[in-house]
This record gives structure tokens, sequence and C-alpha cells, in this order.
């Protein structure tokens, strides 16, 4: 079978896709993944072919819109300087790459280009969501700014969706269905409802992190988090394990790997960490972001694989990514999210449901208020349980199995 895998997004976007894309490569198929220019040596690496969407300057540009971690204008933003370009690329190499009857499109979240060349070419779409953030609902529904609390009635549930809806086309419907008419094929609406393919979608994420609800698509299924993070890829640096091994457990602090303006952040992690008395690690490839002045408790890395480093951390503090809580949840450690934008604010709900942490806003995460929060998880032994106890839960390789599963299943056999 001839796999093409299209993944949108930052690095936490682009790793489960290359962690899938390796688990159905070693089952035999011919798998290519189609992602930004910014990514080929993370994809040659892992072994996979490579078809760059867009050139690196472009994702540097997406990445330094400030618009990005905006909760109201982050969305925009991205359909327009990502999603929209993004259209006839996908196009062009589903028509270039496509054996008749032998090909399927698997489709992050954004990529409902796929979708046209589904409806020209014949080629079945497998839609993966990575957060439950981007399944709205009259349920359970999930935690975004400005939504009605969990026991708002459903039929304001409905309605609020309907309006959400209502924004979502008024930035995505123009260009989409000019891309749609050129290519004759009619218009679309509602586009809230139209980024799940109707063949099959899957959520990568466990029931007990997001419990499915009613009014879900029927054709979803649930499996796991991927936990592909570069292990194995990339070299660790010298001093980490002496740095690890040299005192207590550090707290670890990265606001996300697409994060040039976490300025502020570390300043407000040196200062709680100083509070505290404690040792820490920053995490961020953007140099220019880190305090000149860290003190020797606190060592700064560009990038570490974070399955090898938080079973031996502390607690982690971060910006509420789907991948990074996933890592955090694997090795059973305390968690503080502040949330920004995207899904971040509805993976801090699932971690309060869980009860493994707790959430501060940016205008919360100051030195003081970090510290003293850090404190209570850290000697709260619910949560320490808890945190064991989920950790427990984890069954990654059963979880890329049964992926690979589904998505071999959508192709109908020749």
């Amino acid at each position: 079978m001839r796999i093409l895998i299209y993944a949108m997004g930052s690095a936490g976007d682009v790793h489960p896709f290359t962690g899938i894309g390796r688990a159905l490569q070693a089952r035999g198929h011919e798998v290519t993944l189609l992602t930004s220019a910014y990514f080929e040596d993370l994809v040659r690496r892992a072994g996979l072919e490579f078809r760059g969407m867009g050139t690196v300057e472009d994702f540097e540009r997406v990445q330094a819109d400030p618009h990005l971690w905006h909760p109201l204008k982050a969305f925009p933003s991205i359909v327009r300087n990502a999603v929209n370009p993004s259209y006839e690329m996908i196009l062009a190499a589903a028509q270039e790459l496509n054996d008749p009857g032998n090909t399927l499109i698997v489709a992050s979240s954004l990529a409902w280009g796929c979708f046209v060349p589904r409806e020209l070419l014949g080629i079945p779409v497998v839609s993966v969501h990575l957060a439950p953030a981007l399944f709205t609902s009259n349920y359970r529904a999930p935690v975004m700014h400005g939504t009605l609390p969990h026991g708002a009635p459903r039929w304001m549930k409905a309605l609020q969706w309907w309006g959400a809806g209502k924004i979502v086309d008024r930035h995505v419907l123009p260009e989409w269905n000019r891309f749609r008419q050129q290519h004759g094929l009619p218009p679309d609406r509602n586009m809230i409802r139209q980024w799940h393919s109707p063949d099959r979608v899957i959520a990568f994420f466990p029931d007990w992190y997001a419990p499915p609800q009613p009014d879900w698509p029927a054709q979803t299924r649930l499996t796991g988090f991927p936990m592909f993070d570069e292990a194995g890829l990339r070299e660790l640096p010298a001093d980490l394990d002496d740095f690890l091994d040299a005192g207590d457990p550090p707290i670890v602090f990265t606001p996300g790997s697409a994060m040039d303006r976490g300025q502020d952040f570390f300043i407000e992690a040196r200062e709680a960490l100083r509070i505290l008395g404690k040792r820490g690690i920053f995490l961020s490839k953007f140099t220019d972001t880190i305090p000149a002045d860290l003190p020797p408790e606190i060592r700064h890395y560009s990038f570490i694989p974070l399955s090898q480093v938080l079973p031996r951390v502390a607690a982690l503090v971060y910006h509420g990514g789907i991948g990074t809580c996933a890592q955090a949840l694997q090795a059973g450690i305390p968690q503080l999210v502040m949330p920004m934008a995207h899904d971040q604010l509805d993976n801090l709900s699932r971690v309060r449901d869980l009860g493994v942490g707790d959430g501060l806003h940016p205008w919360q995460f100051k030195g003081p208020r970090v510290a003293a929060t850090l404190d209570r998880l850290l000697k709260d032994p619910a949560i320490q349980r808890r945190a064991k106890e989920v950790a427990a839960k984890f069954r990654p390789a059963d979880w890329i199995e049964e992926s690979c599963r589904l998505i071999e299943d959508t192709l109908p056999p020749r």
C-alpha cells in the first residue's frame, strides 16, 4: 500500500506522524511524509521518504507571527498563512504520487486540503486528530477560550458551536471554496463539521484521557498517544547525565517548540526556582529567550527527547501541547500548564480531570505564584499517587499497532 501522510504544524504536530509513518513502513507499506521543508532532516533521519510542502522560510514566517499564540487570533493566522497555501501543493503531490486503487492519505487536522484529492482521484482519507479539542460536542465539550462551562444545557452548547462554526466559515470558506470551484467541485459550508474524513477518523489519545462523546463522528476510533519524540535519533547533551545525577531531581520548563517569545516565561521560571531552592532545566531552541545570567543550578538545552529526561525529573512546567502532556503522563510526574492558545486550555482541563496537575494563565505566571503552585503539586501525595496510576495505563506499542491496523483497514482490498 502507498500511504501519503500529510502533517501540518510545529514539531509537536509532525512528531506523531513521523512515528506512525515509521510503524507503517515497518509493516511493509510505501510511506511518504509530506510536510514543511523545515522538517526534512527529521523525516530523513527517521528513514522515511520526504516531500516538501513549502519552504523553510515559509515555516519560519508562520512561526514568527505574533498572533500564533493569541487565543482568538491564532486560528485565522494559521488558516491565512499555512492552510490556504497548502491546497494546491497537496493536490499536486497526490496527483503525482497516486497509485490508483493502492493509495491512502493520512491527514492531520488542518490538512482538509486532502479532501479534494479524495473527491477528484478517489483516494481514501484518514483524518488523524491529536487532541480532543478538535471534536465539538454538546456533551463534554472541549474547553476553549470563551466556551460555556460543562454544566451548561446542551441547547446552549449547540448554539455556541453554531456561532463558532460561523466564525470558522468566515475565515476558511472564501479561499477553500475558491479552490474547490477551480477544480469543478461544489462549495462547502459548516467547516467545523467538515474537517473529519467520512472514511475514517482516528483520535491519537486513549479514552481515559478524553472519553468519546455521543455526538462525535460515528467513524471515529480512539487509539492512544503515539509517543514519538526523536529518542534514538538525537544525541543527548554530553553533560545531561552528570547534571541529573548531581542533586535533587530538577524541574523542566518549556513553552513549546515553536514559541519564540518565551523571555518572560523563563524569567519567571528562574525566579520560581530561586524561591523554591530547586534545580531546573530550560528547553528551547530560541537561545535569545533564555536569561543570560543563569545560575549553575539551571541548565539550558535546545532540545532533549522528553522521554529521555522526564522520568528523572520532579515536575514539568509547559504550554499545554498534547504531545508534551502525553510525555509527562507517561513519566508519572506532576504538571503545571500555562495555556496560551489552540488546544492548550482543553488539555489543561484534562490534566485537572485526571488529578495530575494544575495550571496558571499567562497573566498569572509570575515567579512567586509559579513557586507556590509547584510547591503544592510536589508536596501533594494524592497528585503524586495519581500521576503514577496514570503512567501505569500506558500501552504505546499496542496503541501504535491499533492505529496502523485502522489505517490499513480503511483502504478496500483490491
